[in-house]
């Protein structure tokens, strides 16, 4: 179970130095960070942030691995300038930080971000990918907007959401198997309730041995036995927006 001093397992884990290869844009009233493919392409992916924020460069990474296999990807602030969690703040406080900073309140964010993809970037096919704080949102929004086209959660928060399953587009679920913060008996309580009243497509997959954060905050060359799973897990995200987008 999670552990009460700690609301969210969520440490940095690996931090990646990493550059990007993108650009930081400025969309109406949000900050974004851009990467768009060599080959102009109509397909186009929207990155939700963990609570470190969009500025996170293992998050960036996933941005511009998007775009090696051909996506527009685009990692807007939905903490819209509120400052991101940080590993040296005080986790007692973190669910105070929290409630200023809601999973399902991005909405005007996300169709300011569907606009701009569409009328500056050409975009027509919009898919939605989110870690942490942003798999909760991408359940959030497979549940509500209607112009997205599928959406793939990484060990999203369950809790947030789990009264609701009545998905509008294809979504994919990933786990991690040894999750502190999301027990298995609530995913298993979700795939009941999708089973029960989903009428699109979902998959739920549970990652062995793997723990909160795996696909984006993990370094593969660290851990021999992580690197299948994480992998694995990158290489199913991808397959899932392929089908979809």
């Amino acid at each position: 179970m999670a552990n009460e001093s700690r609301p969210c397992p969520c440490d940095i884990g690996d931090r990646f130095d990493y550059g990007g290869r993108g650009q930081e844009v400025q969309v109406e009233h949000i900050k974004a960070y851009i990467c768009k493919p060599p080959a102009s392409t109509d397909r186009a992916v929207i990155v939700i942030h963990d609570i470190f924020g969009w500025q996170l460069p293992n998050t960036r990474y996933m941005v511009d691995m998007l775009t090696t296999n051909g996506y527009i990807a685009i990692c807007p602030d939905f903490f819209v300038g509120q400052e991101a969690w940080k590993p040296s703040n005080d986790w007692a406080t973190f669910n105070d930080w929290l409630k200023t900073r809601n999973a399902s309140k991005i909405d005007k964010e996300v169709d300011v971000i569907l606009k701009y993809l569409s009328e500056q970037c050409g975009a027509k096919k919009i898919g939605v990918i989110g870690f942490c704080w942003g798999g909760a949102a991408v359940q959030h929004l497979m549940l509500k907007n209607p112009h997205l086209k599928t959406g793939v959660s990484l060990y999203g928060v369950i809790r947030f959401f789990e009264d609701r399953s009545s998905l509008l587009h294809p979504t994919f679920f990933i786990f991690a198997e040894r999750d502190d913060h999301i027990p298995l008996e609530q995913v298993t309580l979700l795939e009941q309730k999708l089973k029960q009243n989903c009428k699109v497509e979902y998959k739920v997959k549970i990652y062995p041995g793997q723990t909160h954060g795996f696909v984006h905050r993990k370094r593969e060359d660290i851990n021999p036995q992580d690197k299948p799973y994480i992998e694995e897990g990158r290489k199913d995200m991808i397959n899932w927006l392929n089908k979809y987008l």
